[in-house]
This record gives C-alpha cells, sequence and structure tokens, in this order.
C-alpha cells in the first residue's frame, strides 16, 4: 500500500478523486483548518473511501487532531505522491515553509504535483523549489494556472 497526500485538502475534492482512483493506497488529507478536515472526513464517507486519512496538522506539519492511529502514524509517514494547490495568500515566507515541510516527506522516488495561478507566482515558485534542491517543470499551462510537476530531493 502507498502512502499519498493532499496537503491542504480544503473540503476534499482532491483527496477523494485520488482515494477513488488509487484504493489500494492511503490518502493524508491535511489541512490547518479543522472544519476544512471535518468536511473532508464526511466527504471520505459520503464517497465510500474509507482510506482518507483526514488530520489538522500545524504549520510545522505536526498532527494536532484525527483519529489517535493516524496521530500516531502521521508523523513517520513518507509520501509516495503528494498533490497540493498551494496556499500562495499565506505568503511567500509561509508557503515555502509549509512546501519544505512537506515535500521533504517524499519517499526518494517520490513526486509531487502543484496547481499555481501564473499570476500569483508559479514560475516563481518552480525557480525557487528548483533552487532548493526539487527538481521543478511545468508540465502545462491552462487558463492562467500552472502544473508543476516536483521530485523529491
Amino acid at each position: 500500500m502507498t502512502d499519498i497526500c493532499d496537503l491542504g485538502c480544503g473540503y476534499g475534492p482532491i483527496a477523494v478523486s485520488l482515494a477513488r482512483r488509487s484504493p489500494t493506497s492511503s490518502v493524508w488529507a491535511v489541512d490547518l483548518n479543522e472544519r476544512a478536515v471535518a468536511l473532508t472526513a464526511k466527504n471520505g464517507v459520503a464517497n465510500d473511501c474509507p482510506d482518507i486519512h483526514a488530520v489538522v496538522v500545524d504549520s510545522d506539519g505536526s498532527a494536532i487532531d484525527g483519529t489517535p492511529e493516524d496521530l500516531a502514524a502521521l508523523p513517520t509517514t513518507q509520501f509516495d505522491g503528494l498533490w497540493s494547490n498551494p496556499s500562495i495568500r499565506i505568503g511567500k515566507p509561509a508557503m515555502h515553509h509549509m512546501l519544505t515541510v512537506w515535500l521533504d516527506r517524499l519517499t526518494p522516488s517520490g513526486m509531487a504535483w502543484l496547481v499555481v495561478q501564473r499570476h500569483l507566482g508559479a514560475d516563481s515558485l518552480a525557480d525557487w523549489m528548483t533552487a532548493q534542491g526539487w527538481a521543478t517543470t511545468r508540465v502545462c499551462s491552462r487558463a492562467g494556472y500552472r502544473l508543476l510537476e516536483v521530485k523529491a530531493r
């Protein structure tokens, strides 16, 4: 079984899609917002996705609310894949910190896919990640968004 992550899960559409497309994977849906995580958990149940682990985390990636099993397992879990529409509006320092915490949890062969609006700094974010040692490629652009593929460093 592989572990995959929806970073900044919101109400869970990416987590549910990942769980439906990869039913043998454990999907970790993490967010700072308690209400968002609760909605993700509800949407997982409503969509018959029992392997979604919805967890509230702090800014350093530590689990602070979830099932006892998830709280125990998340700190040591590494991810084969990570998907995110990162919250650019929290500011560059906070976003860079968040991405550093979570991208460093990729397995050696792990990959991340980030959807970032072009006008909110997608290209400068790609340059920053590359400078930090994560090989980053713009896979495509459409409707003002960039899809960035990021390899573990």
